[in-house]
This record gives structure tokens, sequence and C-alpha cells, in this order.
């Protein structure tokens, strides 16, 4: 994580349990594109956990999942209905509706992990369909690993 001329680095450890079911999926996004930011944080804090995302103070739920396959990668989409943790180089920012955890991951063949994270957002739909993020540290968390062997 780096805020200003701050840079730490973390061990963060993402457990998914399981795929969220397809229908959850589509209600929580739905959510999002007709209701708001709002609505989407109660759409998706409904929904159970499927895994989760821990430092070794903090720990939140993931309770959105959606998997795609682009070649012989996969690319992993998890949110969390609460913020990992604030950092910025502004101390002075406001905390308020940062509410959220997305981590977006790209696992190789090979089990190796590249991606990053937004340990404090909320998001909004963009006119195109899309989703819009806003993030309250300065930059997004680089994140790197591997897949743990069975």
């Amino acid at each position: 994580m780096k805020a200003g001329e701050t840079t730490v680095n973390s061990k963060i450890t993402i457990q998914v349990d399981r795929a969220m079911e397809t229908v959850r999926r589509t209600r929580v996004a739905d959510a999002l594109k007709f209701g708001g930011y709002q609505n989407f944080l109660n759409a998706l804090r409904a929904v159970p956990a499927v895994g989760s995302i821990r430092t070794q103070s903090t720990k939140v739920d993931v309770r959105y999942t959606r998997e795609d396959q682009d070649g012989a990668s996969t690319r992993l989409l998890l949110v969390a209905g609460q913020p990992l943790s604030f950092l910025s180089s502004n101390p002075e920012k406001q905390k308020v509706g940062f509410e959220l955890t997305l981590v977006d991951l790209t696992i190789d063949a090979k089990g190796g992990i590249t991606g990053k994270m937004a340990a404090a957002a909320r998001v909004r739909p963009s006119p195109e369909g899309g989703v819009l993020l806003d993030t309250y540290a300065d930059q997004l968390i680089d994140l790197k690993g591997q897949v743990p062997k069975q």
C-alpha cells in the first residue's frame, strides 16, 4: 500500500469457499444498476458470505464473486461489504461512503496471482452500463502471490 511517501508491505489472505450463486449475483448487480450505491450495499449485505479477506488485524467477508476465463488465465472479482482499511495521504479525507473492499485478481495457469485491491471504496453505475470505482486511497494496492497447493 502507498499513501504519499509511505509504503506498507503486508500479507493479505484471500479465501473463497464457494462461488456466488448466479441469481444472487444478478440481484446485487441489478441493485447497483437500477437503484444506486445504497441499494447495492443493502443487496450485497443481505447475501451470505462466500469467503474472506484478512490482514493480521482485520477480516472482512466476501459477499460477491465473479469469475471469468481469459484464455489460460482466470479473472476473479471479489467484493466485501466492509472496508478492510483506510490509508490516504490526506488525513482529513472523510471516510463516509467508502464501505466496500474490492479485489480484482488474475490467476495464471501455474497458479500465479497478480491483481489490485481497493481497501476502502464505493461504486456507482456508469452511463455506459458499467461500474465506476471511487477509492479512499491515493492509488490501488498491488497484489501478488500464489494459489496454495492442495
